[in-house]
């Protein structure tokens, strides 16, 4: 019951991330990267997941976040980052980036647990 109240929650965020990035610079990719995180989410809420979605969902992003952080990590502070909603710098921008990034790859990896684990009853 937990996960799937978690599961909704993800969903929501992952369809508001993707909607947010029309003013990207590069939106596609990155609309691409929480569209699919959101459908993994949808396919996991109607018991229709299997494993691959999220696991090659989540590993793209986390070495998606892996190439960002020599240019991030000990660069700028998490308060720096919520400082305000406009780009103020671009280490705080890529810094922000990563993380979305690393909050896809972890729900991916919950949800490839969890449906590797009721694939396996």
């Amino acid at each position: 019951m937990l996960l799937r109240a978690a599961n909704w929650v993800m969903t929501a965020t992952f369809l508001f991330s993707a909607a947010v990035q029309y003013n990207d610079p590069d939106p596609v990719r990155w609309m691409l990267i929480y569209g699919l995180g959101a459908l993994a989410c949808i396919l996991s809420l109607r018991n229709r997941l299997r494993w691959q979605l999220p696991a090659a969902v989540g590993t793209t992003a986390l070495g998606w976040a892996a190439s960002l952080a020599p240019s991030v990590i000990g660069k700028t502070t998490f308060g720096e980052m919520l400082q305000s909603f406009h780009m103020t710098n671009t280490v705080v921008e890529e810094a922000r980036e990563m993380g979305g990034l690393f909050i896809v790859a972890v729900w991916m990896a919950v949800l490839t647990a969890a449906s590797a684990s009721s694939s396996n009853r």
